[in-house]
């Protein structure tokens, strides 16, 4: 039987998981009761949790996978506020019997996420609990801020990274099927578009937003936070062929992968209109005056009625 946590306790564990981690390069890194990094100008933070059983399932996605995944929703909110991530903090809840080898797995994916950006784990905390829980805080740069709350009539709304194929990767997954492996391997490791976020931002984006709970909710987050009605082109929207094949299969139109599904971690910020925007967004809608009903967001003029959009915890 594999070594697990309740084997080589609490302090066994983070030397394993120190193991893992290279150096920093910060002042203060891993190993002491707090880290000490050097951020100059604006520090832009966010944290993200996952969940096995809720936002993952062990015979779906490998220790990797979840590192991967967990430390890229983290990182990919940095980005929609048009920074950069320079490090991590890591907490572990695990329950005793958790294999070892499991968690360095998956602090190695953390640590492999990361250095895409040339970020680092820095510190974190392991507890015991009867479920898993991985939460990643994410610590950035920026040089100038971008909210949900910018959006303006008259910009134009664009769309930077992929989009529905996690969600056609869980269809495939949930079916039992394996295959098309490059849709599971969205749903096991998104790649957010980092870079996008900083360009954007250096671009003049008046908002931003990370869709990590569908294309329809997260949207409508930003127009409700900006006062305004976001109309959204179906026809201008991507949908890769790849969507398009496995739908077929499953009886399932793409377009709704595309509109409700999560966890690809694309970017949609919206510009002034004449903008000249980063060679990575695709225009996929336009921002007009709030309805008489309020604020909200709208697919080929049509308002959506917020049923059947995307992922709301608690329900």
């Amino acid at each position: 039987m594999s070594e697990t946590i309740a084997d080589i306790g609490e302090f066994g564990l983070i030397r394993h998981i120190g193991d893992v981690l290279p150096p920093s390069g910060a002042p203060v890194g891993f190993g002491d009761d707090s880290a000490v990094i050097d951020i100059a100008g604006p520090v832009v933070a966010g944290v993200d949790t996952m969940v096995a059983g809720r936002h993952f399932k062990h015979e779906w996605a490998s220790a990797e996978d979840v590192g991967h995944r967990a430390a890229g929703a983290a990182m990919a909110d940095i980005a929609a506020m048009g920074g950069r991530c320079v490090a991590l903090l890591v907490a572990l809840s695990l329950p005793a019997e958790t294999e070892v080898s499991w968690v360095v797995d998956l602090m190695t994916g953390i640590r492999d996420e990361a250095e895409e950006l040339g970020a680092a784990v820095v510190g974190g905390d392991v507890t015991r609990s009867d479920n898993t829980v991985v939460s990643v805080t994410a610590l950035g740069t920026t040089g100038r801020a971008v909210t949900r709350s910018g959006a303006r009539p008259g910009d134009v709304v664009a769309m930077a990274g992929r989009q529905g194929w996690a969600a056609a990767g869980l269809t495939v997954l949930s079916r039992g099927f394996r295959s098309p492996r490059a849709l599971v391997q969205a749903y096991q490791r998104p790649r957010p578009p980092y870079d996008s976020g900083p360009s954007a931002a250096a671009a003049g984006a008046t908002a931003m937003i990370d869709v990590s709970d569908g294309l329809l909710a997260d949207v409508h987050h930003l127009a409700r936070a900006s006062g305004v009605l976001v109309d959204l082109d179906s026809s201008a929207i991507p949908v890769a062929d790849q969507l398009t094949e496995t739908s077929s299969a499953f009886n399932v139109d793409p377009l709704t992968w595309v509109l409700a599904g999560g966890d690809d971690h694309s970017l949609v910020a919206t510009f002034p209109a004449g903008s000249q925007l980063p060679g990575m967004f695709t225009v996929i809608g336009r921002v007009g005056q709030a309805a008489s009903s309020g604020a909200g967001v709208a697919v080929d003029g049509r308002l959506w009625s917020g049923q059947g959009g995307g992922h709301e915890h608690f329900r």
